[in-house]
């Protein structure tokens, strides 16, 4: 029963920090939306989150909480990172660019440019250090006996939970996105919250 209760609390936990809209998860929406390397960008947020649990579960987590120079350098290159991302957004917006077209007229863009932004949202995001490595690697640091593994084990199932159904299930959202009104909108949105994300890391 302790096993169990410190899984299920892992997968709150990790649950509760991951579904909060932020950078990560509005790329992979866009992506999803447009049809673009959905299985690719989700399995490289998967595989990145659970490299963070894993640092966090380790010693990274308590030495970046300890070392200001590693915070500071965490929090000012994540939002510098953030600023620009939400400036392509946000100049996407402005031309009116993307939008969801017919499989027959789609042009993909190139699978390495992709991938590597879905691994830098994931990797750069500040964020994503603070909550997940270091927030989450306290307190599954604080669980009983071999309770830290199954806590880890926990949120790194709710990770592959969530990126799973929000890469998979953005498709029913299609018929509202039809439009390129519509995905201004979107862009505009997805801008906003990267610029919240990195103005919250200078309050």
């Amino acid at each position: 029963m302790m096993i169990s209760g410190v899984f299920f609390k892992g997968m709150a936990m990790g649950g509760g920090l991951i579904v909060a809209i932020g950078a990560q998860n509005a790329f992979l929406l866009r992506q999803a939306l447009q049809r673009q390397y959905v299985v690719m960008c989700v399995l490289a947020c998967i595989v990145c989150d659970i490299l963070l649990i894993a640092l966090g579960a380790g010693s990274v987590g308590r030495l970046i909480a300890a070392t200001p120079v590693l915070l500071e350098g965490v929090r000012v290159g994540g939002a510098l990172f953030l600023i620009e991302y939400g400036r392509r957004a946000a100049l996407s917006a402005w031309r009116g660019q993307a939008q969801l077209a017919d499989s027959g007229e789609r042009v993909l863009p190139r699978r390495g440019p992709v991938l590597r932004a879905a691994i830098a949202l994931s990797l750069l995001n500040p964020h994503a250090w603070l909550d997940t490595v270091v927030l989450l690697g306290a307190i599954g640091a604080q669980q009983p006996d071999h309770g830290q593994m199954h806590f880890s084990f926990g949120a790194m199932a709710a990770s592959t939970l969530w990126f799973s159904s929000l890469g998979l299930g953005a498709r029913w959202l299609a018929p509202l996105l039809a439009q390129p009104r519509a995905w201004r909108m979107l862009d505009a949105l997805i801008a906003l919250v990267m610029w919240a994300i990195a103005a919250s890391l200078f309050i």
